[in-house]
């Protein structure tokens, strides 16, 4: 190299630090001041300057690369007071802030809830969606209490089997085929067998993503869908409670300081109990329900969580749980399930360095158990550990970001097959993987490409994943969005597409032997897919009005089924099958004054490639030739719901807004279901001829028609509620709900049951009282 261009080199590297020596940075957390909760998507930034950001969901923002001067900090946000502070930026120095902000007392008709343009306008957002508790307070009341899992119902793309049942479809893929985070722990089912609730009480929420597909490499080890769930912390500033009551449930929650500091420091503790007595108060409340027999669902929750932080703004997090179920869906036929855990979350501000670190770890442990009259019982459970660490660097608006993660667990599965075949696995599982994105912001537009890699230990396979998010800002109000990913995961469902109530969710991982439709052996053990998505979102009428619009593809390249037609020992286990789901949704928002309105549609197709037919025919066969390839046709899976509405209306009146009116309607086309066509005797025949087929019973063997031939009748259902606060005094509240579910009585169907033919139907006419207590 020449002595011109070795000293050109040097004077670009001096040149650039000096420029770095010229600019400091302002970061910190912004919190409620009655609660040091934090406050999340909220806008600071430096008056009269491009510096500004969101804050992310940890109420954390950081301001880089600003030149030394002094300014205006400023944070806005619609539902608190404004606030300003005049600050110095130093060269080479980091500001760390703890900004506390008051409550507004607004008029809820001052308020426009899209205040989130920037927002939207500085992320991709493609397939995702916030959700507030304070969104999910908005539903209709139902039982007395709203729930995650009645809001996640309202979105465009998401199916849920019913009013019982409970189970998650997102866009073509089902529940083992989500990802749910709670505080970085994964968990693997979230949702009562009752559909109305989640395990996920609202009081312990500070927000949920729900990524219906596209989304970026952060998460993996699941082909569909995210739901990502952050819990809120004790309250560090003094005691708050609630207790409520109402004929569906009963909780009792309790918050509050365990050490007061200064300047976002302390510590602070949270427990909520949750009981749902259905089985029983339904009889007192609903005689007219199944003859008297009542509801038959029973739940029971728990959750706590300490919380220590430290002026500094690092903090950390030990929570625990444990969640009951019960279902005695009818004679004969019950389900019993159990989630426990615990685990801990934490962020690490280090003072001298410009990145964020977070992280988690956590174990959980889930069982279940199914008896049925006209099935074989069913049983499964995994044990499960993760961990979580990762690093973000804020540059200006854009975001750099890379992790680790690593994932061990053990699955059991126990059954027979229709045909009487033993099925008992039980697996160990270990992932390790690592992930890097990078959020570029531009006024017109923001790219976020992300990188991927997960090495399933236990298979010995790697699997790299690219991923793919941007948007164009047309216009202030008009954006174009796309996203596109390749996904992969380990995680085997036991659900059987032959159930006309899909209530069991089985586990299995790592299987070690998987065949195609040929009964070759695969080398790719791994189910996995690829995503294409693509949309246009708009605000109209002075942002009043929110429109998004999406497309999307789901490929799934290869699922892992158990062999529903095995019959023979030789017979394979697991099969490969393969399915595209595609499908458009539209969502419209509007909320100005008192008046808040949603309306969602979903076009949906989804379709499979795997096993068909009648297993006992098959095996009654005298052609049988286990050289010849398994028999493989298209079908509907039992998730499959062409059309699907949802709109949800809330008005609030009277003096201060005391009363709340709340509405939703739900209307969507029928599910596809396997008839049954006959019934025989299974005797099961010993090898020796010691059994005796003319003085031996056998149990009931069901013969089926062509999988998922049927289908069942459209569901409609309309919720109303009616809210009425009563100020107590400066921190006590107490809310009157009286709510209906089903207000038009309509007869949705659940099932038949397939051995006496019974009718058995949704939810009926439901009203109820409820009373709910703040202190």
């Amino acid at each position: 190299m020449s002595k011109n261009a070795t000293l050109l080199v040097l004077l670009f590297f001096i040149s650039l630090s000096a420029f770095g020596q010229e600019t400091g940075e302002i970061r910190g957390f912004v919190t409620d001041k009655s609660s040091s909760e934090p406050i999340i998507f909220t806008t600071v930034f430096l008056e009269g300057t491009q510096y500004g950001v969101s804050t992310d969901v940890n109420g954390y923002f950081s301001l880089t690369k600003v030149p030394a001067g002094t300014y205006t900090l400023k944070v806005s946000s619609i539902e608190y007071s404004d606030y300003s502070e005049e600050i110095t930026i130093t060269a080479g120095k980091i500001i760390t802030k703890q900004i506390q902000l008051e409550e507004a007392n607004l008029q809820l008709e001052e308020v426009v809830v899209t205040g989130r343009k920037a927002e939207r306008q500085e992320n991709v957002e493609v397939s995702i969606t916030a959700v507030k508790p304070k969104a999910i307070q908005a539903l209709p009341s139902v039982g007395g209490e709203p729930d995650l899992a009645q809001y996640i119902q309202t979105l465009p793309g998401v199916v849920f089997t019913g009013d019982q049942g409970g189970q998650l479809f997102i866009r073509g893929g089902s529940p083992v085929q989500n990802l749910i985070w709670m505080d970085g722990l994964v968990l693997y089912n979230p949702f009562h067998s009752i559909g109305l609730y989640s395990i996920f009480d609202t009081d312990i929420l500070k927000n949920v993503n729900v990524y219906t597909g596209g989304f970026n490499a952060e998460y993996g080890g699941r082909t569909s869908a995210v739901i990502d769930v952050a819990t809120k912390d004790g309250n560090k500033n003094r005691v708050e409670g609630k207790v409520s009551v109402n004929p569906f449930t009963s909780k009792a929650q309790i918050e509050g300081p365990i050490k007061r500091g200064q300047k976002g420091a302390g510590s602070s503790f949270l427990f909520n109990s949750r009981i749902s007595y259905l089985d029983e108060s339904s009889k007192l409340f609903y005689p007219y329900v199944n003859d008297g027999d009542g509801l038959p669902f029973s739940f029971q929750d728990f959750y706590g969580k300490v919380t220590l932080a430290s002026t500094g703004g690092s903090k950390i997090s030990f929570f625990g749980f444990n969640f009951q179920d019960q279902a005695g869906l009818s004679e004969g036929v019950n389900l019993e399930w159990t989630q426990r855990g615990a685990g801990t979350k934490f962020i690490f501000l280090p003072a001298r360095s410009s990145v964020l670190i977070g992280g988690s770890l956590g174990a959980s442990d889930y069982d279940i158990e199914i008896q049925e009259t006209s099935q074989n019982p069913r049983r499964s459970g995994i044990t499960s550990f993760n961990f979580n660490l990762d690093f973000t660097y804020f540059i200006q608006k854009s975001e750099i970001k890379y992790g680790i993660q690593y994932l061990g667990n053990t699955t059991s599965f126990e059954t027979r097959t229709p045909t009487n075949q033993n099925v008992n696995e039980t697996s160990n599982n270990t992932e390790i993987s690592g992930f890097a994105k990078f959020r570029l912001v531009k006024p017109r537009y923001v790219i976020e490409p992300s990188f991927r890699l997960h090495y399933y230990a236990s298979l010995a396979q790697m699997s790299p994943e690219l991923r793919l998010g941007a948007k164009a800002n047309i216009t202030t109000d008009f954006r174009v969005k796309l996203a596109l990913g390749n996904y992969s995961q380990n995680l085997i469902a036991t659900r059987s597409d032959r159930d006309v109530v899909n209530l069991f969710a089985g586990y299995i991982s790592s299987p070690n032997t998987v065949y195609d439709q040929n009964r070759e052996i695969v080398d790719d053990r791994l189910q996995r897919a690829w995503h294409a998505i693509g949309g246009i979102e708009f605000d109209m009428f002075g942002d009043k009005v929110e429109v998004n619009i999406e497309a999307y593809v789901k490929n799934f390249t290869q699922n892992i089924n158990v062999n529903r037609l095995k019959i023979y020992k030789d017979d394979p286990t697991f099969i490969t099958e393969t399915g595209v789901s595609s499908g458009i949704d539209f969502l419209v928002k509007y909320a100005y004054r008192k008046v808040f309105f949603q309306a969602g549609y979903s076009l949906g197709y989804n379709t499979r490639t795997g096993p068909v037919g009648d297993g006992i025919v098959r095996s009654n066969s005298s052609l049988v030739d286990l050289s010849q390839p398994i028999p493989y046709d298209d079908y509907n899976p039992s998730f499959d719901r062409r059309h699907n509405i949802n709109l949800l209306f809330t008005y609030n009146f009277g003096s201060n807004k005391s009363w709340e009116f709340s509405a939703r309607y739900n209307i969507g086309s029928g599910f596809p279901f396997t008839q049954t066509r006959g019934f025989y005797e299974n005797l099961s025949l010993t090898t020796d001829g010691t059994s005796n087929p003319l003085t031996e019973n056998g149990q009931l063997g069901i013969i089926y028609a062509d999988l998922n031939e049927g289908r069942l009748p459209w569901y409609q259902r309309m919720d109303l509620s009616l809210k009425k606060t009563y100020v107590l005094g400066p921190n006590s509240n107490l809310d009157v709900i009286f709510s209906v579910i089903n207000v038009f009585n309509r007869e949705n169907l659940f099932y038949f049951d397939r051995v006496t033919g019974e009718r058995v139907n949704q939810l009926p006419f439901l009203p109820s009282i409820g009373l709910s207590w703040t202190f």
